[in-house]
């Protein structure tokens, strides 16, 4: 698929080009396509790095086939005289003879290799061609056990001249397990919530974000200092939807105008302030409700930004409560009910509701969760069952018939 944003006013275009790729079946061990319709809602001048000033190209390459097939679409990017950016998602493997890094495509498999996957040093030469400081490459991969000891010898260069940021992680294990490009994912939720972000602090609030939903995999990150363990986590819209000229995101490297209230919310939340933080929160709410009425992207912003901070606050109910009340809020609005947002609030409010210790609670929240999760049933499979399940044993246990869970 092929986007084009066109500004006469500056003939340089910008190029971005989205590869996503897992082979089908048994060897699949990402689900590297799901993170293009997200992907596919950020504006192109954002994806390609030009920021409205030139004209912007998006190629997206979804579960291709052929790896000279998709060489040809590199080559053919990388030799655009403009900024390209490079968005990867997939897997990485080693072949039996020459012992060098592919990514795999659609029909990819063991013993087919060197012949149905992208050798990553076509990659590298492609990407070493172009002027220095104008690629930007994005990565989320995982690997296996061979590629992964050479990920971490350091056999993933792709020039000096290229900026590389995002994750590589080791192969998830158990059986039938396969991940998610998190990384990814979580840059095109700061994108589209309207942030603006200088790159190196958007991966790190994309690190942190990944590694809070998913938890800790031992990734290699790219272009980012580390993704704390168990620190609090950045709001999910960090910066205020644009409402006119007056919000527009501050420009890069710039500091956030006084009138910005998120850095202070956020601040007084990681302090444990966080009485202040939802009240602070609910007053821009509010305005936000006086100024453009209720169901508006402004009101919705900050309600999730008030879920958020009920999670930050460790109160899963109230946090649950209100991603329940973003998800009803954004079907209200139209949105369909496996809009990447819709799906992002459903799935928030059935992690909080996994995390409330008052089975009473639990109980009383729990019949408005399942009408939505049947509404909403999400990508992972089985939550509703999975939801279905915990309130059965909720009700058996306030009955006397299972014994109590035990403390953690």
């Amino acid at each position: 698929m092929l986007i084009t944003g066109e500004n006469r006013n500056n003939p340089a275009p910008g190029t971005a080009l989205l590869l996503a790729a897992a082979p089908a079946g048994k060897g699949r061990l990402i689900d590297a396509a799901s993170v293009l319709p997200a992907l596919a809602a950020v504006p192109a001048d954002i994806l390609a790095g030009t920021s409205g000033a030139a004209a912007a190209t998006v190629i997206e390459l979804a579960d291709p086939l052929d790896p000279q097939t998709v060489l040809t679409r590199i080559r053919a990017a990388a030799a655009a005289p403009g900024p390209l950016h490079l968005y990867l998602a997939g897997q990485l493997h080693v072949d039996r003879k020459q012992r060098l890094l592919h990514l795999a495509l659609a029909r990819t498999v063991p013993s087919t290799l060197r012949y149905t996957a992208l050798p990553w040093h076509w990659l590298a030469g492609e990407m070493k061609a172009r002027r220095p400081g104008t690629t930007t490459v994005v990565l989320d991969l995982v690997a296996d056990a061979e590629a992964w000891q050479q990920v971490t010898g350091g056999h993933i260069g792709l020039g000096d001249g290229t900026r590389m940021y995002g994750r590589i992680a080791p192969a998830p294990g158990g059986r039938r397990r396969v991940a998610v490009p998190v990384h990814l994912k979580a840059v095109a939720a700061i994108w589209r919530s309207g942030a603006r972000p200088p790159l190196p602090q958007l991966h790190e609030q994309a690190a942190v974000q990944a590694a809070s939903e998913y938890g800790q995999d031992g990734a290699l990150l790219f272009g980012v200092a580390a993704a704390p363990a168990r620190t609090p986590d950045p709001l999910p819209l960090p910066l205020p939807v644009p409402a006119g000229p007056a919000a527009q995101p501050p420009a890069p490297g710039a500091e956030p105008p006084p009138s910005d209230p998120h850095p202070a919310i956020l601040a007084a939340a990681r302090a444990g302030h966080h009485a202040e933080a939802a009240a602070a929160a609910s007053a821009q709410e509010d305005q936000a409700l006086r100024t453009h009425g209720p169901g508006s992207v402004q009101v919705l912003h900050w309600l999730e930004v008030r879920a958020d901070l009920a999670r930050l606050a460790q109160d899963p109910a109230r946090s649950c409560e209100l991603w329940m009340t973003a998800a009803e809020v954004r079907l209200g609005r139209q949105q369909t009910a496996d809009d990447p947002d819709v799906e992002g609030a459903v799935d928030r409010a059935h992690h909080q509701w996994e995390q409330i210790k008052d089975a009473g609670r639990a109980r009383q929240l729990a019949p408005a969760l399942v009408v939505l999760r049947r509404r909403v049933p999400g990508r992972q499979r089985g939550a509703l069952q999975l939801l279905q399940r915990r309130l059965e044993q909720l009700h058996e246990r306030r009955a006397g018939t299972l014994p109590a869970a035990p403390n953690p």
